[in-house]
């Protein structure tokens, strides 16, 4: 029997399990002209999702109460009716969760089996890698020699952030929240620095000890009171990347913190958010970038794979726990 994976209902506060709800499906699904019959093999859990499932102003609308959940998926095609695909493509774009459905191909890419795994489209060499390629290189603007902080560094984004930045000769500290995490960053991805926030009384103070010259580019993916901290220690003209806030996703009230304007206008600083989409039209260059570093070895990446497609929820609730190291992928 074919099955979804539903809102059930908007959570308050932390997500549970009880918010999602398994519908059986029609298993005789039949195609029409122009359709496609996919199959689910891959499926992202991310940050941004939290958002969706809150019915509130967004750059995307709400997830609706009843239907199915969506995000990055990668798909084989068991039958077509679509010139453009044929019965046994891989394909990667946003799409329901569901074990199998039928899609007419709009915004569907094809992928090469041969040339990464198909987990890593939805991560190193998919949304992932070109969030943190982008967002970096379009508002950070790196110059050799510079210092990076990255929040949320042993998550799918900020990893490869890291590692972007060590290619490009930048002084790069990561911020996460467990020791292990944190040599990882150092041994895997080849950060000069970690700082664990669930251990470190004065975040302040140990991001001044890790960042003697000062913090001139910060890749934002947890907001909240680490952030807070970093902006102490902006340099002037400082570029501040906000790509998530996942410490403040949950939250039932409005959070408090410091004021960013004094910092920004005594540093002459930028602060940007952004969504990866803002830069779709230079998604071919990143992915060629992306993709010629995977090949020369200068990229690594982790994967937390979770086995099942019954395990997506709580796949979804321990990556908003940061249970992950890199990405975190259910397959299905």
């Amino acid at each position: 029997m074919n099955k979804s994976i539903n809102l059930k209902q908007r959570p308050v506060g932390t997500p549970t399990l009880s918010d999602f709800e398994f519908e059986e499906l029609d298993d005789n699904l039949t195609i029409s002209d122009g359709e496609i019959l996919l199959e689910s093999n891959y499926i992202s859990v991310d940050p941004y999702l939290r958002g969706r499932m809150s019915d509130a102003k967004s750059y995307v609308p709400p997830f609706k109460v009843g239907e199915p959940i969506s995000s990055g998926i990668v798909a084989e095609v068991l039958e077509s009716k679509n010139e453009k695909f044929q019965k046994g493509d891989f394909v990667t774009g946003l799409l329901e969760w569901k074990e199998q459905q039928i899609s007419n191909g709009e915004d569907l890419q094809k992928i090469d089996k041969s040339k990464a795994p198909l987990s890593a489209f939805l991560g190193i060499v998919g949304m992932t890698g070109l969030t943190a390629y982008l967002g970096l290189h379009e508002i950070g603007k790196p110059q050799k020699g510079e210092t990076l902080v990255v929040s949320g560094a042993a998550g799918a984004v900020g990893s490869v952030v890291g590692q972007i930045g060590k290619i490009l000769g930048l002084h790069v500290i990561g911020i996460a929240g467990t020791d292990e995490k944190i040599e990882i960053l150092k041994s895997e991805f080849g950060f000069d620095h970690g700082i664990n926030y669930k251990t470190t009384e004065d975040m302040k103070s140990a991001i001044e000890a890790a960042a003697p010259n000062g913090v001139d580019i910060y890749f934002d993916n947890v907001g909240g009171p680490i952030s807070d901290a970093v902006l102490f220690n902006i340099n002037q003209f400082a570029r501040i990347i906000n790509c998530g806030a996942i410490s403040v996703y949950n939250n039932t009230e409005i959070p408090m913190g410091v004021a960013v304007q004094p910092f920004l206008v005594k540093n002459s600083a930028l602060m940007q958010g952004f969504i990866v989409s803002n830069y779709a039209d230079k998604f071919p260059v990143a992915m060629k970038q992306l993709s010629a570093w995977l090949g020369e070895g200068k990229l690594t990446y982790k994967e937390t794979i979770v086995e099942g497609f019954e395990n997506t929820p709580q796949a979804f609730l321990d990556m908003m726990d940061g249970k992950n190291k890199g990405k975190m992928i259910v397959k299905v």
